[in-house]
C-alpha cells in the first residue's frame, strides 16, 4: 500500500507547471479529469505548515519578458491566452517584454504564466 502520508506532501509542494503536467497525465492515460488534483495543489499546505501569507493582490499583469528560443511556439501560446489574430500575437512576442494580460485572476494569470513557460518564454506576474 502507498504511503499517503507521503503522497500528499508530494502533491502539495508541485509547481503549477507540474501540476499542469499531472493533469495532462491523468486525462489521457486515466481519463480521470483531475479538478481535485489540481486545487490541492494551488491550494497548499494544511494551515498551520510552512506556507507564505496569502497575497491580497488580487488582479495581475502577465508580462512576457523573452519568448525564448520557440518563437512559434511562444506565438500560438499568446494567441491562445488572449484570443487575439496570428498577426497582433506575433507583435506582442516580437515586442517583448511586453504584458500579455492585464489586471487578470490570479487563476487566470497562473493558467497564462504556465502555458508561456511551457512554449520556452519568460515570463513575470506583476
Amino acid at each position: 500500500m502507498a504511503d499517503l502520508k507521503k503522497l500528499a506532501e508530494q502533491l502539495v509542494n508541485l509547481t503549477v507547471l507540474e501540476v499542469n503536467e499531472l493533469s495532462t497525465i491523468l486525462k489521457e492515460e486515466y481519463n480521470i479529469e483531475p479538478a481535485a488534483a489540481a486545487a490541492v495543489a494551488v491550494a497548499g499546505p494544511a494551515a498551520g505548515g510552512d506556507a507564505p501569507p496569502e497575497d491580497a493582490k488580487s488582479e495581475f499583469d502577465v508580462i512576457l519578458k523573452d519568448a525564448g528560443a520557440q518563437k512559434v511556439a511562444a506565438i500560438k501560446a499568446v494567441k491562445e491566452i488572449t484570443n487575439l489574430g496570428l498577426g497582433e500575437a506575433k507583435a506582442i512576442v516580437d515586442g517583448a517584454p511586453k504584458p500579455v494580460l492585464e489586471k487578470a485572476k490570479k487563476e487566470d494569470a497562473d493558467k497564462a504564466k504556465t502555458l508561456l513557460e511551457a512554449a520556452g518564454c519568460t515570463v513575470e506576474l506583476a
